[in-house]
């Protein structure tokens, strides 16, 4: 993997979050979950997933599962920036009336979107799911998913990764974005779960790194391990990450940019 192509990329992402999210108008937005996430994606969507715009439904392509839904912007943001629908269809479609591109993701397989996703807990289910199939039918695949530390308050996320222990998912990558905020507060507020023990008592191979340093995830990924487990990847990161006013600050959860936001946003990703 090209480590300087990968973090343009997720520079150009954070950017391109800012610029469509701003064509909206004063439409809220989910800022924090989508910017914190912007480098795991950039390493999947810059070379670490096997995936072709060109042939976006090939049986053997790796998936990618957004489980926490509302980080819409940054998987919408990326297919486009690679080629898998343009930035002119993506604008005129995002937060539209009937458009293709809302508030959480629909399937829609040939665009590179693999499951509707936005009831959190839902969407590991759905990677359980893939990966499971491609142990079945002996294909190479890996299931990729992306979710919230908000979202495993879900007792559902629990019994999936249970179950992907049980079934010797070893093709399932898990990232934990652990920005330590959720709508409601802090992590720790609502509900104090210890990822790295508690998963790893279940059976799962757990990393524990920045989730915002590109050479981390791209390390932790290929130094994957593949001895019939699952590999769950805790990634602290920062909220609102590149942005200032928007770092660690629970207000940018789901907003909207005034004029003088946006350009000082703009500003800081030049």
């Amino acid at each position: 993997m090209d480590r300087t192509k990968i973090k343009q990329l997720a520079k150009d992402l954070r950017r391109e979050i800012i610029e469509s999210s701003y064509r909206t108008g004063k439409v809220g937005i989910h800022f924090g979950s989508a910017l914190s996430l912007s480098d795991y994606i950039a390493v999947l969507y810059g070379g670490a997933m096997n995936v072709n715009p060109a042939n976006p439904t090939k049986e053997n392509r790796d998936r990618f599962v957004l489980s926490k839904g509302h980080a819409y912007t940054v998987l919408y943001s990326v297919l486009a920036l690679r080629g898998f629908f343009s930035l002119e269809e993506y604008h005129d479609n995002f937060m539209t009336d009937g458009g293709l591109y809302p508030a959480h993701p629909i399937k829609q397989l040939e665009k590179g979107i693999e499951c509707s996703t936005g009831s959190l807990g839902m969407g590991i289910s759905f990677a359980v799911g893939k990966a499971l199939n491609a142990k079945k039918k002996s294909l190479d695949y890996t299931t990729y998913v992306a979710m919230g530390d908000g979202e495993c308050n879900e007792g559902s996320t629990f019994e999936a990764f249970v179950s992907a222990v049980q079934f010797g998912l070893d093709n399932l990558v898990v990232f934990i974005d652990h920005n330590r905020y959720q709508q409601d507060g802090t992590t720790i507020a609502v509900m104090n779960i210890p990822f790295y023990n508690t998963l790893s008592a279940l059976g799962c191979n757990v990393m524990d790194i920045n989730g915002n340093d590109v050479d981390q995830i791209i390390d932790a990924l290929e130094n994957r391990p593949r001895n019939g487990r699952p590999l769950i990847i805790i990634g602290n990161t920062i909220k609102g990450k590149g942005i200032s006013f928007m770092e660690n600050n629970n207000s940018w959860h789901h907003a909207s940019l005034s004029e003088e936001q946006y350009n000082q946003a703009i500003d800081e990703l030049k």
